[in-house]
């Protein structure tokens, strides 16, 4: 399996046959619509990188920063997730449940469904290819160090790594920990560093210098 890397493109080499049914239908549902003119297909790509990327984790962005400039949200949303991110008004579909883990200098926290793909869109929009896929949702239980590797996320031998399974009950936010140089940054400047990879647990919060032109 090749390194992982951005989007985790390795993740799903290989494995186009492990596709699940729901997949399949919604694809030859989409080609027949391309087919007849009523979708154009680069409309729709980009309507699903506008979710995916964009504006779904910009809610869950939202949260992590709130969580790094006021302890007492913080503290709110690791004993009461749901309520805490209702409180800003992200709610709804896959998101009645939640609960926030924080990483630390100790322990990083990764996420994974291996049943399905249970995901709280509402803080995080749609699930990206690669959490959907077989060997994420296994290997992530059995290798996290390694997967988390291939993501370009390379930790302390003394770091321990606790994976939690979403299910149609619990979806899981990860509070990333806040970056170096970040102290004097607003809201707005601190929800820019965060990425959806960082609230999975695949990724680290950006740096300050990152984000610059």
């Amino acid at each position: 399996m090749s390194g992982l890397g951005g989007d985790a493109q390795g993740i799903d080499a290989g494995h186009v046959g492990q596709i699940g049914e729901m997949d399949l239908r919604v694809r030859a549902l989409e080609s027949v619509l391309v087919d007849k003119g009523y979708v154009d297909p680069a409309a729709l790509d980009d309507l699903i990188d506008t979710y995916e990327t964009r504006i779904g984790p910009r809610n869950g962005a939202r949260v992590v920063a709130r969580a790094w400039l006021d302890a007492s949200y913080r503290d709110w949303l690791l004993s009461e997730a749901t309520a805490a991110i209702a409180s800003l008004g992200y709610t709804g579909r896959q998101s009645e449940h939640m609960i926030a883990v924080e990483n630390t200098p100790q322990r990083h926290n990764l996420v994974v469904c291996t049943l399905c793909s249970c995901y709280p869109w509402a803080v995080l929009g749609l699930p990206p290819t690669w959490y959907k896929s077989a060997p994420y949702r296994s290997r992530a239980v059995r290798d996290p160090r390694g997967v988390l590797a291939e993501f370009g996320v390379t930790l302390s031998p003394d770091t321990d790594i606790r994976v939690w399974d979403s299910t149609a009950e619990i979806r899981y936010l990860v509070v990333p920990m806040r970056p170096a140089g970040s102290e004097g940054l607003d809201e707005d400047a601190l929800a820019a560093l965060v990425t959806r990879d960082s609230m999975i647990g695949t990724g680290l919060a950006h740096t300050p210098e990152a984000t610059d032109p």
